[in-house]
């Protein structure tokens, strides 16, 4: 399987992560945002939003790094997802929590204190920044409460812990701080430390790197 990705984005971070604790082999085709790439023909054949990720599973394409990760845990016959029918509907309620509020939130913030830079498109707007940093403070309140009395999001490991904490991951290069925030801190701090996570955020970080070069 091939996966077309943007190794510092989130959304392609989790897939990664998720791919990494499963052992699942992938062949990684960077796509460089930056320079227009997911907006040329050939990748719109693949994905006419012009977006990253992409996985290639034959001649059988998949969009949508959510829709990824349950892809990539069905083939290895539904790992990291709950036994119950309680368990799974956890999973796709914070997947759905995660693309409707916390994912729109963080990216708001992430477009003008790091994508600007990178794109080289003016100064951050810091009335932008003050309206998702509010809504990210609501949302992480929301989630630690949530994670008082369970270990992760499901209660057992899942793609819905993969796919917030790599959103999480991000929190510290944006200026967010989930210091205030006990249980989320500590379930974050436990993700992180996975092997997976830390080969995502390595990936991560040498497109940074590459950028700075």
């Amino acid at each position: 399987m091939k996966l077309y990705d943007y190794a510092f984005s989130p959304n392609c971070r989790q897939v990664r992560a998720v791919a990494y604790e499963l052992g699942t082999e992938l062949e990684y085709i960077h796509v460089d945002l930056l320079k227009g790439a997911s907006r040329r023909p050939d990748f719109l054949k693949l994905n006419p939003n012009g977006l990253v990720p992409v996985l290639a599973d034959g001649d059988f394409l998949l969009s949508e790094s959510t829709a990824i990760i349950r892809f990539l845990s069905a083939k290895r016959a539904g790992a990291l997802m709950p036994a119950t029918p309680h368990g799974r509907a956890d999973v796709d309620r914070w997947l759905a929590w995660h693309l409707a509020h916390l994912g729109p939130a963080m990216s708001t913030v992430a477009g003008e204190r790091i994508l600007k830079k990178l794109a080289g498109q003016g100064t951050p707007d810091e009335a932008t920044i003050a309206k998702g940093s509010a809504e990210f403070a609501r949302l992480s309140a929301i989630l630690d409460r949530a994670l008082e009395q369970r270990g992760y999001l499901a209660g057992t490991l899942s793609v819905a812990d993969f796919s917030l904490a790599s959103f999480y991951s991000l929190a510290e290069t944006c200026g967010l701080d989930v210091g205030p925030w006990r249980h989320l801190r500590t379930w974050l701090t436990r993700m992180l430390a996975r092997p997976s996570m830390q080969r995502a955020l390595d990936d991560a970080r040498v497109i940074m790197s590459s950028h700075a070069a």
